[in-house]
């Protein structure tokens, strides 16, 4: 069941990506993804792409790149504080595949600092970005099936994890500043 939900996501997402833009790209390859290689990504453990955000492609579909990646998050600590991040240039949208938790969004973030433009989560999946610790933010309970659209440049974060969430995130990035044709160093053929 759960690889039915999945790859008809990832068919819909592309699909309905490609139709939204079809007046500005060429003739496009379609580009599927497996449950299989999603698992394969998660269980990356090499140097490149292995960390909690894994890019697993770029697409270039002319107009735009479209990024496909897959995130793990374990455990949130009770009563800590929420970490804030937002993308000043890409916009995700989330599908969460596995766990629960909190999604938290919006608010004031404290001690907000740039990313290092050189870092490979940057570089490779969310464009430049931005750090710092949620204060007054909305939050709203997530579970298995649900999509979640997050607009470029709006604080996100995780709290109330249990044990895990797993999420497929699919990111369009209309400002050119993911790197156009990556694939994940394990589904390099």
């Amino acid at each position: 069941m759960r690889t039915h939900r999945l790859q008809g996501f990832v068919a819909g997402l592309l699909v309905s990506s490609a139709a939204w833009l079809s007046a500005q790209v060429t003739t496009q390859p379609v580009v599927g993804i497996s449950t299989s290689e999603i698992d394969a990504v998660l269980k990356y453990t090499g140097s490149e792409g292995a960390g909690t955000d894994r890019q697993m492609r770029v697409i270039d579909l002319g107009a735009y790149r479209l990024g496909i990646g897959v995130l793990h998050r374990g455990p949130t600590r009770a009563g800590g504080p929420v970490g804030a991040i937002a993308h000043s240039q890409v916009t995700e949208v989330f599908y969460i595949i596995s766990g629960s938790g909190t999604l938290v969004t919006g608010g004031t973030v404290e001690n907000e600092r740039p990313f290092p433009p050189d870092t490979e989560f940057v570089r490779l999946a969310v464009g430049p970005s931005t750090g710092g610790t949620f204060k007054n933010a909305d939050r709203r309970p997530i579970a298995p099936g649900d999509v979640i659209v997050v607009p470029a440049g709006v604080p996100h974060g995780f709290d109330d994890i249990a044990d895990h969430v797993t999420y497929l995130s699919v990111r369009p990035d209309t400002s050119g500043v993911l790197p156009a044709g990556y694939v994940h160093p394990v589904l390099r053929k």
